[in-house]
């Protein structure tokens, strides 16, 4: 996933308590493992993942993943003035 994108929950533990299991996944080939571990891993799925969560967990892609701005890095202590 891009580095200022990330899932707003754990999508693994929603499909789990919706009643979707990775086995249950698997086994009716819903999603394939590859997805499962992209999901894992904070990476963005295919669009047709994101819909078949959707489906699954009734909400819009929104609800699932969200776009953190870049921060601002914190100063360099080098370059700190001397003496403070």
């Amino acid at each position: 996933m891009p580095e200022h994108l990330r899932y707003r929950f754990n999508v693994i533990s929603a499909l789990k308590d919706a009643g979707y299991s990775t086995n249950r996944i698997r086994n009716e080939r819903i999603m394939g493992e590859q997805m499962l571990q992209k999901i894992r891993q904070g990476e963005l799925p295919s669009w047709k993942t994101i819909e078949t969560i959707c489906r699954i967990l009734h909400c819009q892609p929104g609800d699932i993943v969200e776009y953190v701005p870049e921060t601002e890095e914190a100063p360099d202590a080098s370059t700190s003035e001397a003496g403070e």
